[in-house]
């Protein structure tokens, strides 16, 4: 948590439960901008976001399973400052205009999920 907190790059390896989430997510809440935390798994990045908002930060998540329009809806939070989080698949990096996208708002952060499950990154 001190290194995300003095914006120095950091790795965490713990076991599962170990609270390996919890190294970045308590620094975002108290960081200004929205923290992007890339995730290949679909089912973690929502299981992340409604344990967020029920704890009432504002998150939300682009991947493939979701509808356009929620997809534009976590788009508009994002450009408008209303997130904490922006949970986004891998693929999502390498979509046309994403990276200018992540130009407009104040990203505090870029943390990297579970890579242990990406099986190939470009």
């Amino acid at each position: 948590m001190r290194c995300v907190m003095e914006g120095r790059d950091s790795v965490v390896v713990l076991p599962t439960g170990g609270g390996k989430s919890l190294c970045f997510q308590a620094p975002a809440v108290l960081l200004e901008g929205v923290a992007i935390v890339v995730s290949p798994l679909i089912s973690l990045m929502k299981d992340q976001v409604e344990a967020l908002t029920a704890c009432g930060v504002p998150a939300a998540c682009l991947n493939s399973s979701l509808p356009a329009e929620e997809r534009r809806l976590g788009a508009r939070r994002v450009r408008e400052g209303g997130l904490k989080f922006l949970y986004a698949a891998p693929e999502r990096l390498v979509v046309d205009g994403f990276i200018d996208f992540l130009r407009l708002p104040r990203v505090s952060f870029l943390a990297v999920d579970e890579t242990h499950c990406v099986s190939h990154w470009k």
